[in-house]
């Protein structure tokens, strides 16, 4: 039998971070090889402290990770990837809030390897950092979250007649998570949210694309919005509990 595992080095994406003790912060980390994780960084909170300027959140760092009995140590930490603008923009950092937050409430304390998550939050992270309009990695995310996560939208066929959708406006779905066509909400399909056609174009272009091409897209206000409240609230309805990011974010764009 293999003797466990009792350290690893590894990148570690940092969602969240708390003080702990008199002079430690415990992050949440999420590594592409362990999961998500809890770790102690030990004297981050002195002035002087080795590792105060490794474990700022909506980095990447490479650690050091010893494993304990309930918490794990960082016993080492180098910045590789500080994304200044999420720390020093309001606005940016207030969507980094809610994309790390989404990867807490969508992930556990496993250990599948999740790499495909963590290169799509380091993605996100970046692309938070530099696009012209921070909403549109943001819904990105939100898609592939859902896809990797086992709760993909069905945007191509009426989740109720299973008839395929045709080029005109729709209705989604929360609780058969998907879009509805127009006959089958008269019918009676439950609680429903409109879904215009330029609104399903962009979400199933989000889900077939790689993000440099969903980049190029321009949209207006008023499909923003939409986006957002549709895909918010699915993702408020999956996960049964409102999000904090959520009024942090309404109450920085106030």
């Amino acid at each position: 039998m293999p003797r466990p595992e009792r350290s690893f080095r590894t990148p570690a994406l940092i969602l969240r971070r708390r003080d702990f003790g008199e002079a430690d912060r415990l992050l949440t980390v999420l590594t592409p090889g362990h999961g998500r994780r809890d770790v102690i960084a030990k004297g981050a909170r002195r002035p002087a402290g080795k590792r105060t300027g490794h474990v700022e959140l909506y980095t990447e760092a490479d650690m050091l990770i010893n494993v304990g009995r309930d918490l794990d140590i960082a016993a080492q930490t180098t910045l590789t990837q500080p994304w200044l603008p999420l720390r020093e923009d309001l606005q940016r950092g207030a969507y980094a809030s809610y994309v790390a937050e989404l990867v807490i409430r969508f992930t556990g304390d496993s250990s599948d390897e999740p790499s495909a998550l963590f290169r799509l939050l380091g993605q996100t992270f970046s692309a938070l950092s530099t696009s012209p309009d921070p909403r549109l990695p943001v819904r990105y995310f939100e898609v592939h979250l859902l896809d990797l996560s086992g709760f993909k939208p069905e945007l191509s066929t009426c989740v109720i007649s299973r008839v395929a959708i045709t080029p005109r406006d729709q209705y989604f779905s929360y609780a058969d998570g998907g879009v509805v066509s127009p006959e089958a909400a008269q019918r009676g399909a439950g609680a429903l949210v409109p879904l215009s056609l330029n609104a399903l174009k962009v979400l199933r272009h989000m889900q077939r694309s790689v993000y440099d091409d969903v980049s190029q897209l321009r949209l207006s206000a008023a499909l923003h919005a939409e986006l957002e409240r549709v895909m918010q609230g699915y993702i408020i309805y999956l996960l049964e509990r409102r999000l904090q990011s959520v009024d942090f974010i309404r109450r920085v764009r106030e």
